[in-house]
């Protein structure tokens, strides 16, 4: 358990001393935010602020996690591992995408394609490894058999299961992707979710059906190759995003760009298909498929109507549009993140009770 605080308060260190430094070299060579011109007026007092800043909690992940097997003696995980890959393969493509941005002064970056050609070529080494490296029980970091609160039995084989992962992981990476429009939005909301998986990584060591022999209900345990090492992953992230979140909540000094929103995705999709949570991910990121969910319905909606449902999508600049502040809009949406993890963590909980 030592592992989980050691990360947390590591990660959260690094970047409340380490994204100051980030800002001022980014500022230095002029790698600033471009902003749409389409978007709401007041956004265009953020034009320049410096973008980029997913490096910061990406490293200060990477280092938190090393760091404290490290202090604590205890060696890395194959499930560990393949999720902080994934974070960084999703971050680098992310990284390529902003840079472009950077260079050719322009706001779409990456050409469709090529970004997906990235996203598909991390997500698929990703999936294909997960199914690897077997323990001594058998497990490996992810099965084939579909999950919500662990896995319910339906097996869909390894070709099925890569493109179903390719799915969360583009889902997630992009719904990330969509909410990072506000000052602190998508940083503050995936905090909120990290600490859901810190407890839930808990909760299924406690629960480990290879501890079966001391647990009062061994039909109520979990087949999860690795849980405390994505426990320790989670809180890295918690406190990572925290501590870059001092600096990227309104007026926001840095904004973490798609280097930071790809690779947040990227990792929430690992940690739900690792821990055998994959459905259980659309509540617990209940913000991010809320807005996700609000695109699909303005796209769809002005193609077959010819009308829009929102005066903006994604839905956060509807609100503001309609006159809400930008911190107000934050401060909701923050609270109904919340409710959604609740909800899942209740759900999680109630599914271990029904067991016992």
């Amino acid at each position: 358990m030592k592992q989980i605080l050691f990360a947390g308060v590591i990660g959260l260190f690094l970047t409340l001393i380490g994204t100051p430094l980030l800002i001022k070299l980014l500022a230095r060579k002029g790698y600033g935010q471009y902003i749409r011109d389409d978007g709401p007026r007041e956004h265009a007092s953020k034009r320049g602020t410096p973008t980029m800043g997913g490096i910061a909690f990406i490293l200060a992940t990477v280092a938190a996690y090393f760091l404290s097997k490290v202090i604590t003696g205890y060696a890395p995980t194959y499930s560990g591992l393949l999720v902080l890959g994934l974070m960084v393969g999703m971050g680098m493509v992310g990284f390529l995408d902003d840079y472009i941005k950077i260079v050719k002064r322009r706001s779409l970056g990456l050409r469709a394609k090529a970004k997906m050609a990235g996203q598909l070529i991390v997500g698929i080494g990703f999936a294909v490894l997960a199914l690897q490296f077997q323990d001594s029980r058998g497990n490996t970091p992810a099965s084939t058999k579909l999950s919500f609160i662990t896995d319910f039995g339906w097996t869909i084989g390894p070709v099925l299961f890569v493109v179903w992962a390719l799915f969360m992981i583009l889902a997630m990476s992009n719904g990330v992707n969509l909410t990072d429009g506000l000052d602190g939005l998508a940083t503050g909301a995936s905090v909120l979710v990290f600490g859901a998986y810190t407890f839930i990584g808990v909760w299924q060591f406690q629960e480990s059906c290879a501890n079966a022999t001391t647990l009062t209900n061994p039909n109520a345990c979990y087949e999860v190759r690795d849980p405390l090492d994505l426990a320790v992953i989670a809180s890295a992230l918690m406190g990572a995003c925290l501590g870059f979140l001092w600096w990227n909540t309104s007026p926001a000094k840095i904004f973490m760009g798609d280097t930071g929103s790809l690779a947040l995705g990227g990792v929430l999709a690992g940690l739900a298909i690792c821990s055998r949570t994959e459905l259980l991910i659309a509540l617990l990121g209940g913000l991010f498929v809320l807005i996700t969910m609000s695109v699909v319905i303005q796209v769809g909606s002005f193609r077959l109507t010819g009308k829009r449902v929102f005066r903006m999508a994604p839905l956060q600049h509807h609100f503001e549009l309609k006159g809400w502040s930008e911190v107000l809009v934050v401060v909701r949406f923050w609270i109904i993140q919340g409710i959604c993890v609740i909800v899942g963590l209740g759900l999680f909980y109630a599914g271990w009770a029904a067991e016992k």
